[in-house]
């Protein structure tokens, strides 16, 4: 049956993936909904809730508020709002509500900037769209507002374009990626993930940008279309990501997020040149990025299918779709993706995750798992946050 979710957790909607671009910039963020909206995003689709706090707020529509769209009301409460806090900017985030009565986003944004004396972002999400649309809005939307004058270019400066928790699924992700550049001796700007909007305010000074998720491609084009910003696509850290075993003659399917399957595709032929490599993804498929056995998958049932028929060796996907496909013989390597199943990789995992599982031999359940710390189950390469189950002891 199509549509039907036997095994998968809902996918967070474009209003999260806004907010997940916005969450560290500083600026006041404001969901246009009654309240549910935001009660999802700080619950279950944004991770960084329970560690570092954002200053974010539901406009608290009422219902005829939202008949007879009372902008001015949400204007009000907006200025209130920026007299008691040191914010940087303000946002407004759509939803459903205002997609349904049909706000006009320009004339909102004309009617704040005349109360607040604050840069303003609307972002035109509606709920219908998955995380990625709305991340995709809302990094065009900082770098438009931001980006002044062309700055000269700084040497050996890079500038790391998509980190998110729904991309990279790893909250120290981006130290890493500091670190292995600094190393080099470049630095690197992760903005959104440690970089803030003074970063962003000199994105035009990068020595070139690498796009770490398909939501900030058009953002990186925009960045070389104005600023001359040349750009490339790739996961710094996909070392960390594929295992060492032999993929002469194999079949594979990698199932992540476009940028991150590409980059494991990448690693796998450098070993493997004879190997076949198949991306798919539940989430935006950019058609440049894209070759031509890569798929989309719309459903499970599209994904069981695939794994049936598809006579693969190896998968790698995020563990939770392992019990999709109980039958299946190959290898299963675990890739977390925090968008499909709510679970973020720990440091430590990336060491322990180069272990190799299959299906049909799992290790004990995670019930019978010893619990070692807060929020990590022994020996298992994900912590406990989950959107059927958030708990903020998951982070240190």
């Amino acid at each position: 049956m199509r549509g039907l979710r036997k095994y998968l957790t809902p996918f967070a909607p474009d209003q999260s993936g806004a907010v997940s671009v916005l969450y560290e910039f500083g600026g006041i963020i404001v969901i246009c909904d009654a309240g549910g909206c935001t009660g999802n995003i700080c619950g279950f689709d944004e991770p960084r809730w329970f560690e570092s706090k954002s200053a974010l707020f539901s406009a608290g529509l009422r219902d005829m508020d939202a008949i007879l769209g009372r902008d001015d009301r949400l204007v009000a409460k907006l200025a209130d709002a920026v007299t008691k806090l040191d914010a940087k900017f303000a946002a407004i985030i759509g939803t459903p509500v205002p997609a349904v009565i049909g706000t006009d986003y320009h004339a909102l944004k004309r009617m704040t900037e005349k109360k607040v004396d604050l840069p303003i972002l609307t972002v035109d999400t509606d709920g219908m769209e998955l995380y990625d649309k709305g991340e995709e809005k809302a990094w065009m939307e900082l770098f438009r507002v931001f980006v002044g004058e062309k700055e000269d270019v700084a040497a050996n400066r890079i500038g790391i374009l998509g980190m998110t928790p729904q991309d990279i699924s790893d909250l120290r992700a981006a130290d890493r990626i500091r670190e292995r550049f600094a190393a080099e001796g470049k630095t690197a700007v992760c903005y959104g993930m440690g970089n803030g909007l003074d970063d962003v305010k000199k994105a035009s000074s990068v020595e070139k940008n690498i796009v770490a998720a398909p939501a900030a491609l058009e953002a990186a084009k925009y960045l070389e279309r104005t600023y001359g910003t040349p750009y490339e696509i790739g996961y710094p850290l996909v070392d960390e990501l594929v295992r060492d075993m032999d993929y002469q003659g194999k079949k594979v399917l990698v199932v992540q997020q476009q940028v991150t399957g590409n980059a494991i595709r990448e690693e796998i032929l450098k070993k493997a040149p004879d190997a076949q490599v198949t991306v798919a993804s539940w989430f935006m498929m950019k058609p440049e990025l894209r070759r031509d056995e890569d798929l989309h998958l719309r459903d499970e049932e599209d994904y069981i299918k695939l794994v049936e028929t598809g006579s693969y060796d190896v998968i790698y996907a995020d563990p939770c779709m392992a019990r999709m496909t109980p039958k299946f013989e190959g290898v299963f390597v675990d890739t977390v993706h925090f968008a499909v199943s709510g679970k973020l990789v720990t440091v430590e995992a990336a060491k322990d995750s180069k272990e190799l599982k299959e299906p049909g031999k799992l290790k004990e359940s995670k019930k019978t798992r010893e619990v070692k710390e807060p929020g990590k189950q022994g020996g298992h390469d994900h912590c406990d946050y989950d959107r059927m189950n958030p708990m903020g002891e998951a982070y240190e």
